[in-house]
Formats: structure tokens, C-alpha cells, sequence
């Protein structure tokens, strides 16, 4: 990175905005701590940040609800710090479009490393989107397009609905694996969005997410189905998909 990443910290505990504030400072980062999310939104508004790193639990507007928000009309990475028994915090927070989640208490070089990883697939998506050109980036299926530089999906009216980062990964390795059965292990490999563990449910959550946008019902998926005791299985044939670029 030639210029230093920019971290938005939102957290209204003192002794951790300033712990994390010092550390991602001495690291290089450009620091922007705040203990609210309205204090973060003024930020936001008017400095362009790579990373905001956000509690769950703040007073005024929460930070799930920043997450909502910010996912709506930003692209940015979301890392949220929850506590250690807030599992349904954590699941809310990923259906919401955050990227990533510590939990408290946390490690200093762990969360630096996240941050890190998250940065640099939030800036290699950007760079892709602005240098890529037209050839080879359209893929359909059903009744969708993928536009791969602008990482939307367009329905057959022509109307548009973004994808988040880890979306738009999972769409893509379900492209192009379609027709085979993929476990949760290979799908979080492929995404490579965090670090797996088994009570880990960012896949199902994921799924839950795409599914809604691409409107194939829960009760009944057409397009993304799942295996029981496996995993899923993306179900258009090959010849509804086109090959990826080599």
C-alpha cells in the first residue's frame, strides 16, 4: 500500500478505542477513533476510510445498525468487535453486510492481521473494478446477469442489487463449481473471508444472504440447494453459466 490505510475505530469503551487507536497507529494506519456511530458517520461523510473497525454495543445507534446502513450505500470493510458470548450479535452482524468479527478479548496481532486481509481485498476489488474492462466480465445464469466489474446483479427488468464482498466470492465459486456439491470447509477456503472454525456459521450466512438476492426461496431453493450432513450445491448447468476468464 503506498498510502497509509485509513481505520475508522468506533468504540465507547476509552480502554479499548485507545489500545486499538495506539496500536493500528504504531503499525503505520491512519487513525480516525470516535465512540459513537454518529461520530462515525460525520467521519465517514467526509474522509475516505478503507476500514472501519466497530463495536456492537454503543450507546445511540448501534452498531449493527451503522452496519445496515453503511452496507446500503458503501462497499468498505466491516470488521465488528463483539463480546465473546454474543454469538447472535455476530450472526445478526454478518447478515447485516459486515465482512469479518473479533470477540472480546481480543488479540492485538490477530485483529491486525483481519484488518490487514480485509484492507487488501476491499483495495484489490476497487482496483479490479476500475481497470478491468467489458471482455469477459458478464456471467448468467437463471434469469440473472453478474456484471464482474461492477459486482451487481440485474434481473430480467433490468433492475440492479449489489453484492458485498463476501457475496459476490461466494457467488463466484458457486459459478464456477456448478453442478458439484461444495462442504461449508471448501466454500469458507474458497472465499477465504476469515479463519474457519466449526461453530462458524459465516457460510450459512452467506447463503442466506445470496439467496435473498437472487430470490430463490429458503423454503424451497431452485438455484442453491442444500445437502444435508455436506454442504450446498449450486444447481445451473454449466451450459447456463459462461466459463471463466483463464
Amino acid at each position: 500500500m503506498n498510502d497509509p490505510a485509513a481505520v475508522l475505530i468506533v468504540d465507547d469503551d476509552p480502554i479499548t478505542l485507545e489500545s486499538l487507536a495506539s496500536y493500528f497507529e504504531k503499525e503505520g494506519f491512519t487513525v480516525h477513533p470516535v465512540s459513537t456511530a454518529e461520530e462515525g458517520e460525520e467521519i465517514l461523510a467526509k474522509t475516505p476510510i478503507d476500514l472501519v473497525l466497530l463495536d456492537i454495543r454503543l450507546p445511540g445507534k448501534d452498531g449493527l445498525t451503522l452496519t445496515r446502513e453503511l452496507r446500503v450505500r458503501s462497499e468498505v470493510g466491516i470488521m465488528l468487535v463483539t463480546g465473546r458470548q454474543d454469538e447472535i450479535d455476530r450472526i445478526v452482524g454478518l447478515e447485516c453486510g459486515a465482512d469479518d468479527y473479533i470477540t472480546k478479548p481480543f488479540n492485538m496481532r490477530e485483529t491486525l492481521a483481519r484488518a490487514k486481509n480485509l484492507i487488501r481485498r476491499v483495495q484489490h476489488s476497487k482496483i479490479a473494478t476500475q481497470t478491468s474492462n467489458e471482455e469477459s466480465a458478464i456471467k448468467h445464469f437463471h434469469n440473472w446477469t453478474l456484471d464482474l466489474n461492477r459486482r451487481v446483479l440485474i434481473d430480467s427488468e433490468q433492475e440492479e442489487t449489489s453484492l458485498t464482498h463476501g457475496e459476490f466470492q461466494l457467488l463466484i465459486v458457486f459459478i464456477n463449481n456448478a453442478g458439484r456439491t461444495l462442504t461449508r470447509d471448501q466454500l469458507m477456503d474458497q472465499i477465504r473471508n476469515r479463519e474457519w472454525v466449526p461453530s462458524d456459521r459465516t457460510i450459512d450466512v452467506l447463503v442466506g444472504r445470496l439467496r435473498r438476492k437472487i430470490k430463490d426461496d429458503p423454503a424451497k431453493p431452485s438455484m442453491i440447494t442444500t445437502i444435508h450432513g455436506t454442504g450446498y450445491l449450486f444447481t445451473q448447468s454449466s451450459s447456463n453459466v459462461n466459463k471463466p476468464c483463464t
